[in-house]
């Protein structure tokens, strides 16, 4: 097997992460979210859910990795050679998100080529909101089967950077970093300084940061803080398990997992900052929306066409803020096939950037499904499966292996391997991975649950035939938790002709 990667510093390990964790979420769903949940209210409850529970999961798989220099197949291996079907899991899903991330990201790359077109649109909302409709051709139904050219040549340009990226591991991801990373960040305060510029703008911020109080007794504020704080830093989903293991021994993983939580939440609070600033300038503050393709497709577009009266002014801030998406979505997706890649490389002892190229081929060809006319509602479909049921179950099944059939004092001692000033409690390790987050995350499987089969009668949206809801959402998350013990059986199968396993313990 080749020599590991190693990061060659430790910030370029935190630029790494970073860029993982602060992805399009952080962009459009946060302020989302904020908006819908009496905006500093939410903010201080997904303060809350971070501490309790998104930091400790962080610390857990990044030290976990580090120890046994492996991705999330054979690190889960390693815990207790029964666990590795979790590790499986979590790459398995991992590969059906990219399929449709890239998508997504594709999607912004072809706004980013048309922003020149809202410079004929000033004060035009309606065709400002039409825009992504008309260059997709999307039906928003399991109905159409014709691909855009133009969509897929951006698909292609979004995939060729993935590969680009990460083509030779943390070497060729480290030099990238340190410009993804700082980019939508510059790119973020350029257009809050326009937004906190216009009339209105206050008003809008004042919403993003005074609590609503009367918020807290809202159910839905708490389940959807868990879950952004959940989905937002890269968790259980093979990735940070990879950057882990590229780590050295001196890496402090305490500390370094501390700045990442905090700087994708200092993302997030200053894209609220210009989604509202924004929005209060431009008279739509009642317009924003939780639903992140609504808000970066639909309802932004609208807020862009009425900035200024000048077209050409409006279209280069939607060109800053389409290539702002840009930068974000590029870290988060290439992030996710370097954790699919290093799980399966570990396994197999096969060459990193030869399985990164097959991934990265593989991958391309299905998510060429979600360009076509139905691939919105293709997305819609796999996107909630992957994230309401999958991760969630991944996640819960992560915690009580760890937390419940492990010694966690073992885990607590590689988090503090290396600390001086700062040393994680074991009060607050062992609470948060043994109880605090199998138990949110438990009641927030229920609560989606119970939303699907209860309040939507078992149908996640009755536009779609029951029959693409079974085979996007059902079976594919079926084979998302047998891919384990279909690899078992790949493996004993490549054992009779010689195949040998790593032995790997704590």
């Amino acid at each position: 097997m080749e020599k590991r990667g190693m990061w060659n510093s430790r910030l370029t390990f935190i630029l790494a992460a970073v860029g993982s964790a602060v992805g399009l979420g952080n962009a459009w769903r946060f302020p989302g979210l904020a908006a819908k949940h009496g905006g500093g209210t939410f903010l201080v409850v997904y303060l809350l859910a971070m501490l309790l529970m998104g930091i400790p999961l962080l610390m857990m798989e990044v030290s976990i990795a580090r120890k046994f220099r492996r991705g999330a197949v054979e690190s889960m291996r390693g815990i207790k050679k029964r666990f590795e079907p979790i590790g499986w899991a979590a790459t398995s899903n991992a590969f059906v998100i990219v399929c449709y991330y890239s998508v997504v990201f594709a999607w912004v790359i072809l706004m980013f080529v048309n922003s020149w077109q809202f410079a004929d649109m000033t004060g035009n909302s309606e065709a400002a909101s039409g825009l992504f409709f008309n260059l997709t051709q999307t039906t928003g139904a399991i109905e159409g089967s014709s691909i855009p050219g133009e969509v897929l040549v951006c698909l292609i340009i979004a995939w060729g950077l993935i590969f680009f990226c990460i083509r030779n591991g943390a070497s060729s991801v480290g030099k990238v970093v340190k410009f993804t990373v700082f980019a939508p960040v510059v790119l973020l305060l350029i257009m809050a300084v326009k937004g906190m510029t216009m009339d209105g703008a206050m008003e809008g911020v004042a919403m993003f940061f005074i609590p609503n109080l009367s918020a807290l007794s809202d159910a839905t504020l708490w389940v959807d803080a868990i879950g952004q704080v959940f989905y937002s830093l890269s968790i259980m989903m093979a990735i940070m398990f990879a950057y882990g293991s590229y780590l050295p021994d001196d890496a402090n993983v305490a500390t370094d997992c501390m700045i990442i939580a905090f700087s994708d939440m200092a993302v997030s609070v200053l894209s609220g900052v210009v989604m509202f600033s924004t929005m209060g300038g431009t008279g739509m503050l009642d317009k924003i929306t939780d639903s992140g393709i609504s808000t970066a497709f639909i309802v932004y577009p609208q807020a862009i066409v009425n900035l200024t009266d000048i077209g050409w002014v409006n279209a280069l801030f939607g060109a800053i803020f389409y290539l702002m998406l840009i930068t974000l979505a590029i870290d988060s997706a290439f992030s996710i096939v370097e954790g699919i890649s290093a799980s399966i490389a570990d396994k197999f002892h096969l060459k990193p950037k030869s399985v990164t190229m097959a991934i990265c081929g593989i991958c391309g060809v299905i998510s060429i499904l979600f360009v076509t006319q139905a691939g919105l509602a293709w997305l819609d479909i796999v996107d909630a499966w992957t994230n309401q049921i999958n991760l969630i179950v991944i996640g819960i099944l992560e915690c009580v292996a760890i937390g419940w059939c492990f010694n966690l004092r073992k885990v607590l001692g590689e988090v503090n391997r290396n600390t001086k000033n700062f040393k994680v409690p074991y009060w607050w390790f062992a609470t948060s991975i043994k109880v605090i987050a199998p138990v949110l995350l438990a009641a927030l499987f229920v609560w989606n649950m119970v939303t699907l089969f209860v309040t939507k009668g078992g149908t996640y949206d009755p536009n779609y035939p029951i029959w693409a809801q079974v085979a996007a959402g059902w079976v594919v998350s079926g084979l998302v938790f047998v891919s384990g013990f279909i690899a078992k059986i790949v493996i004993a199968r490549m054992k009779k002709k010689g195949f040998v396993e790593d032995e790997i313990t704590f």
